[in-house]
């Protein structure tokens, strides 16, 4: 993994690290509200998990704009050639952490 990979993928989490906010969880502040559907951060209670179907924690609320309309997505061959690159990337992530282990 290059350095360029790892500093994309921290800028990724930013958002939530800052909500998360490891230093203080009390002043932990959701960014997701009625007006602002989209945001990232949001907050349950223990009574509304718990109402979930098998208390699951699987939860979702922000809607994925990109395949809201199903006449642009990328060719299959296109999406295919996606999946093989995110599972290529994987495997060389875990032969890495095999290689550390051994």
């Amino acid at each position: 993994m290059t350095e360029e990979t790892i500093v994309e993928r921290m800028a990724d989490l930013q958002d939530f690290l800052t909500c998360y906010n490891t230093e203080n969880r009390h002043q932990r502040v959701e960014t997701y509200s009625e007006e602002n559907p989209d945001g990232r951060f949001r907050r349950y209670t223990y009574d509304q998990i718990k109402e979930r179907d098998k208390t699951s924690l699987d939860i979702f609320w922000i809607k994925d704009k990109s395949l809201a309309d199903l006449d642009n997505l990328p060719d299959p061959d296109v999406l295919a050639g996606e999946i093989i690159d995110n599972l290529e990337t994987a495997m060389e992530s875990f032969r890495e952490i095999m290689t550390e282990l051994e």
